[in-house]
């Protein structure tokens, strides 16, 4: 198993290019299942989450192919990849694939709007606490099927198609909306979605399902409402910058003092982390070529935050916020509101020095003068580069320790920071 080695080397300074976003990708890849046509994907990262999906919409009878791997093409640039369902083998996702990836489990919606049968295993996934499938199942009964668990697989059936309907989600799950708009898009009649997810990459899968031929307005806002078509068509769509990987470059320049311009990266992603930091000490500046982010001389400041569903400040970004929280003068309180179990990160920041204290949702960060090195061993995907931030300004070698996490979610990361100075190495198993 790969591990990383990093060492503290001064600031990060130069240039980084911002990916397409992984929760973006993946959404709009499990479209392809809507229609016969080529839907033609750019900018799509090349990270293990895509390959895991890749793999599982093959086993379904999708064709894809793949550009961006020829001879000297820069490995930090995306991907387009053309996927083609016109000839799906099966309607039934294996746990030996969906166990892999939760995300997988999304294909349910477009397999039972399409082919009126879906059979698909409950999800496995990472570790940060329960995400439950009883909204999809809810949200898809509310459209006509009929749905029963049995085995660890959902079996769902609309023998004559799915029906529009109203559903309300108890909570905001990202999931579930980009499950039950995909869903409703091929649904007869009118489906509102009421309590949907806000992120932006909800809204990148409507445009794209908009493009091809679906009715949607409303994304974006709490509540969706799709008029149901009979058919869609293919379209080229282009994946959104990653919010969450620009966030955390962010935090990593922050972190070390230094001066880095995010090539790609979009503002109106991230209002809430970009005021979080700003308050905490740290410059960011729109330019026409994405954000430039710098902290010269300036002692980093302590800010409290509660994590929050889009617009407010993500989730995803907790565990790296958390790790510049360690250095700031002062103390700052983090709140994880949106999943048990997110703190899994604080006992390893705790063997590289940081003064952390868990109570309840809170974590409360006491500000130390310095990191010390140490073996640390990830525990997911934000978790794991929580270490490497932590790790860039760490006395002596960090030794991060299954790495797969971080090759689940951050395309190339050792090549880009190392580009802007850092002292980072991947260390083959």
């Amino acid at each position: 198993m790969d591990r990383i080695r990093l060492s503290g080397n001064g600031p990060l300074k130069g240039t980084i290019p911002v990916s397409g976003a992984k929760n973006a990708a993946l959404p709009l890849m499990i479209a392809s299942l809507l229609t016969e046509e080529n839907l033609i994907l750019e900018n799509v990262p090349r990270l293990r989450d895509v390959r895991q999906l890749t793999d599982l919409l093959t086993d379904l009878g999708v064709d894809f192919t793949l550009r961006g791997r020829q001879a000297g093409q820069n490995s930090m640039t995306g991907q387009t990849i053309t996927l083609n369902a016109a000839n799906i083998v099966q309607t039934t996702a294996s746990y030996e694939l969906v166990s892999k990836m939760r995300a997988s489990f999304w294909v349910f919606g477009p397999l039972l709007a399409r082919f009126g049968k879906a059979k698909v295993s409950l999800p496995g996934g990472c570790a940060i606490g329960t995400r439950p499938v009883d909204f999809f199942i809810a949200g898809m009964e509310a459209l006509g099927a009929t749905i029963e668990v049995e085995a660890g697989y959902v079996i769902a059936e609309a023998k004559n198609g799915l029906t529009g309907g109203r559903y309300r989600c108890p909570r905001v799950s990202v999931g579930a909306t980009h499950t039950l708009m995909m869903a409703a898009t091929l649904a007869r009649g009118t489906t509102i979605l009421e309590n949907s997810a806000q992120e932006p990459e909800v809204v990148d899968l409507a445009n794209c399902l908009i493009a091809m031929g679906a009715r949607i307005r409303g994304a974006g806002t709490e509540t969706i409402v799709i008029e149901g078509v009979d058919r869609l068509h293919g379209t080229t769509h282009p994946v959104l910058p990653d919010r969450i990987e620009a966030g955390t470059y962010a935090m990593a320049v922050a972190m070390t003092g230094g001066d880095v311009l995010l090539e790609g990266a979009r503002g109106d992603l991230l209002a809430e982390p970009i005021d979080v930091m700003r308050r905490a000490g740290v410059t960011i500046a729109e330019t026409n070529r994405g954000l430039r982010v710098q902290r010269n001389g300036a002692d980093l400041v302590a800010v409290d935050v509660d994590t929050q569903p889009f617009p407010g400040f993500p989730t995803d970004l907790q565990a790296q916020f958390m790790a510049l929280m360690t250095r700031a003068k002062g103390t700052s309180e983090i709140r994880e509101t949106i999943f048990e179990n997110r703190f899994m990160h604080v006992q390893e920041l705790t063997r590289l020095g940081a003064s952390i204290r868990l109570d309840g949702q809170s974590a409360f960060v006491d500000g130390v003068e310095s990191l010390t090195g140490a073996p640390v061993m990830a525990t997911d995907l934000r978790a794991s580069v929580s270490l490497v931030i932590a790790g860039l300004v760490a006395e002596g070698d960090t030794i991060v320790n299954r790495v797969y996490h971080l090759d689940r979610g951050f395309e190339r990361l050792e090549e880009k920071l190392s580009a802007c100075g850092a002292d980072i190495e991947r260390i083959p198993a």
